[in-house]
């Protein structure tokens, strides 16, 4: 029976090279453990950046296919996409070794530090690593498992998404898309927003309510009408709206470009960040990092050194007065909020989107359609390629081109391209010299390469 992270020292992932997988990896490798994985995206002779930065760490990484469970294995940790028919599964239960899931290992990691647990339909990773990074600065030696790897730990050759400090206080995100946010007992629970994304919003609020009374302390935005039904005390709450008081209370927000400012409870702040979204995401860090003993000042010098996180409006550069960024919206909301904060960049936004799952696009297609909708002006675009398909069973009844229809009815310049190879090569037609295009997708292994590509042709 495995209760505790001290009941085990060779864990072996599969699935290893999944970002939520390949984070807690490597946190259980800072604090010691032997471990081990594999990934199906792993062959021989075939060269994968997630595998060699894990075997550069220590971290030994195998093909699918079973060798790399043995004897001295004591525990394995399984995605919630590994269905028990995989052999490694087969293999594990053959040979009697323990099996969790990813959330119930993060469960007992969390459990053995003090814990900021950061949960929301909308920017948990931007939250959690603007928290990080405000406590490093602060030499409180943090540790933080990520659901998206920061700059600042990317740049030393990392892949970002996890680190260990000597402190005493962690970092996770707190996921609400698979259930597994009700596993945690912080010592602080953080709460963003809640919007329909992959539950019915009944739903979602059952789980932050058992979210809440999972936390010590509890910590919400009183701006956001379903987050604040859930505070515990609005003194250690946050707002973005002068009429909803709180503790901590921003206004003020100017966007300049590539950078936003703000004033929080008459301190300045200043980041290399766009959209209001990001102004509530650094709000809700400090509020939590003030609370925890850090001064505000603290935090505003910290955050002007703040360098983002991966794929979350990724700057590319500009060419011929075009700018490419990349980013990782794939709900309604946050696409909504990404297009948005690109807006007073360029007086032309060119959005593309790549949906990912037949399921919940067909489940969020009337959200998507209003969204979107709603924040194009009148010059912006949006485009769409295909539904992104991972594999299964998936019925096929419906189309991103559908989503193009119903916007194209509500008067909106809207186009499909089914093959995404081809939008850039298509697209060029509808470049000014002053220009955005934005890329929008979640899920699929190969958007940063898409990036990249897009990037040389543009």
């Amino acid at each position: 029976m495995i209760s505790s992270i001290k009941d085990f020292k060779n864990p072996f992932f599969i699935g290893i090279a999944g970002v939520g997988m390949s984070a807690i990896a490597q946190y259980l490798k800072g604090i010691g453990k032997n471990v081990a994985g594999s990934d199906r995206f792993f062959a021989p002779g075939v060269y994968n950046e997630v595998q060699e930065k894990l075997e550069v760490d220590g971290i030994q990484c195998f093909v699918q296919n079973g060798e790399g469970i043995t004897e001295t294995t004591d525990l394995i940790v399984a995605s919630t996409a590994i269905e028990d028919t995989v052999l490694e599964i087969q293999k594990a239960k053959q040979l009697n070794i323990p099996i969790v899931r990813r959330s119930e290992l993060l469960a007992m990691i969390a459990a053995s530090k003090k814990t900021i647990a950061v949960g929301g339909t909308s920017g948990k990773s931007t939250t959690s690593a603007m928290l990080f990074d405000i406590l490093e600065y602060a030499g409180m030696q943090p540790s933080i498992i990520s659901g998206a790897g920061l700059m600042s730990i990317i740049k030393t050759g990392k892949i970002g998404n996890a680190k260990v400090g000597a402190g005493d206080w962690l970092v996770i995100e707190a996921d609400e898309s698979d259930g597994s946010i009700v596993q945690y007992k912080p010592e602080i629970g953080l709460l963003l927003n809640v919007d329909k994304d992959h539950q019915e919003i009944d739903e979602l609020m059952g789980m932050f309510e058992v979210f809440k009374n999972n936390s010590k302390k509890f910590v919400v935005n009183q701006s956001h009408l379903l987050a604040k039904q859930l505070s515990q005390n609005k003194a250690f709450d946050f707002s973005s709206d002068k009429e909803q008081p709180a503790g901590y209370i921003a206004d003020h927000f100017k966007q300049n470009g590539l950078e936003i400012t703000f004033n929080i409870n008459e301190i300045d702040f200043s980041l290399n960040q766009v959209g209001k979204h990001n102004m509530e995401n650094a709000l809700a860090a400090i509020s939590v990092a003030n609370q925890i003993g850090i001064d505000l000042e603290i935090c505003a010098a910290s955050l002007k050194k703040y360098e983002g996180i991966y794929r979350r409006h990724q700057v590319y550069g500009q060419k011929n007065g075009v700018w490419l960024i990349d980013d990782y919206a794939h709900n309604p909301v946050k696409c909504a909020a990404a297009i948005e904060a690109c807006q007073p960049i360029a007086s032309k936004i060119i959005a593309w989107f790549q949906p990912h799952g037949y399921k919940p696009t067909k489940f969020l297609r009337e959200d998507f359609v209003r969204e979107i909708a709603a924040v194009l002006r009148p010059e912006d675009e949006i485009w769409m390629s295909e539904i992104f398909y991972a594999g299964g069973t998936a019925v096929k009844d419906i189309s991103a081109n559908d989503l193009i229809n119903d916007l194209k009815a509500l008067g909106k310049n809207a186009f499909f391209i089914e093959d995404r190879n081809r939008f850039i090569t298509v697209v060029k037609s509808h470049f000014t010299s002053d220009c955005v295009v934005l890329l929008m997708a979640a899920r699929d292994p190969s958007l940063e390469q898409f990036a990249k590509d897009t990037w040389e042709k543009l």
